[in-house]
């Protein structure tokens, strides 16, 4: 029987969030491809036939991950409200996916700090200099909402690509210390993200 392309699609990802997972746990360097297929219930030919090497997996995680994230926040930008209460709805969103998502923020994060060390095909170079900018994008939408809430008076005079930077890396700077909860709720869930952002977000906020 042929595979679907949805079903092509849900092994990719239970693929994904293995290694993510895997990375997490070892670190990209000592994660091997059989971790990753012992950990989906797999062979290793499953996995390299969805993905031709580990730092394939990597990329694939990546983009996973910032999509994701991005899913989450970008609707929140549109939202109306002056620009510190859209900021904050952004961070919010951002948190959120960081407490549901933890392992594909890590697996970003890891990578971003350590792929200069590794050694790449002109592929996936190219495909990593994408990322990167889906990254930069990113950053780019909330550097767009400081402005906004600088210009309506909202937020203090700041420098918004500075303010977005700092935002961003406080707000990721979650998945050093949380960890997914046994009785982990959307309302617990809500509540930490609200209490984080309120804490990180005070240093924009005009008074």
């Amino acid at each position: 029987m042929t595979k679907s392309p949805e079903m092509d699609m849900s092994i990719r990802e239970t693929i994904l969030d293995a290694a993510a997972a895997a990375f997490t746990r070892r670190g990209f360097a000592k994660t091997t491809m059989d971790d990753i297929a012992k950990a989906v219930g797999a062979t290793k030919g499953l996995i390299y036939y969805h993905f031709p090497s580990k730092f394939d997996i990597y990329l694939g995680g990546y983009e996973l991950g910032m999509n994701k994230v991005k899913q989450a926040v970008e609707p929140r930008a549109a939202d109306s409200g002056n620009g510190l209460e859209r900021l904050r709805l952004m961070a919010i969103a951002h948190v959120r996916n960081l407490m549901i998502n933890p392992k594909y923020h890590h697996l970003i994060h890891q990578g971003v700090r350590d792929q200069a060390s590794e050694s790449m095909t002109v592929r996936q170079r190219e495909s990593l200099m994408e990322l990167n900018q889906l990254r930069k994008d990113y950053e780019l939408m909330f550097r767009g909402i400081i402005e906004v809430g600088v210009a309506d008076g909202s937020l203090r005079e700041v420098d918004p690509a500075l303010s977005a930077r700092v935002l961003l890396s406080s707000l990721n700077a979650v998945d050093m210390w949380y960890r997914e909860m046994d009785d982990q709720s959307e309302d617990k869930i809500q509540d930490m993200a609200d209490d984080v952002v309120d804490l990180v977000i005070g240093g924009v906020q005009a008074h």
